[in-house]
């Protein structure tokens, strides 16, 4: 990718409200088994979305998908939540972001651009436990642990800052991805 078409995308980010990132090769991200099973085994979600486990590709399908790009936008968000029910709507806010940027970035020559969220899919209030049956097909998007991606350490190896968090009252470091080729 040049650096003219680096910076559009650098710009285009920004408009979407997407201020901290860095460049990165995706096929340096290697999904891991270990992170597929904290789904299943530690989501009290796991198997009622879309965009999750079991819905998504298999650990070596995702490994494969990631070596496919040279080029991903990796993009690191700050929040506090005062309620945890706030948490909700701000990530249904920042997905729609992530996903306008995506269109943008596509609608801009690169054909190939996909998006991971930095939050679950929350686009529709009651999200349907399959992709068979979802509503907005078209724009529901994983996150990189769903890809079954070592969100920490990638985080950790791009510089940015992230532990766990022990309660909603803590601030918490969200990380997303723009895959662009």
């Amino acid at each position: 990718m040049t650096k003219a078409a680096m910076k559009q995308i650098e710009k285009l980010a920004r408009t979407h409200g997407l201020e901290d990132f860095k460049w990165m090769d995706p096929g340096t991200i290697i999904p891991q088994h270990w992170v597929r099973e904290k789904c299943i085994f530690g989501c009290p979600r796991y198997g009622q979305k879309a965009c999750c486990p079991p819905e998504v590709p298999s650990v070596a399908e995702c490994r494969a998908f990631f070596g496919e790009y040279r080029s991903g936008l990796f993009y690191h968000i700050i929040k506090k939540f005062g309620d945890p029910k706030e948490r909700f709507q701000w990530a249904r806010e920042v997905n729609k972001r992530a996903l306008a940027l995506e269109r943008e970035v596509f609608l801009s020559g690169f054909y190939k651009a996909f998006s991971f969220t930095a939050a679950p899919c929350n686009l529709c209030e009651q999200c349907k436990s399959t992709k068979r049956e979802c509503r907005n097909p078209l724009v529901s998007r994983p996150t990189l642990e769903a890809f079954g991606v070592d969100v920490y350490a990638t985080a950790r190896r791009m510089g940015y800052p992230i532990q766990v968090v022990k309660g909603f009252e803590e601030e918490t470091n969200r990380f997303g991805l723009l895959l662009v080729e």
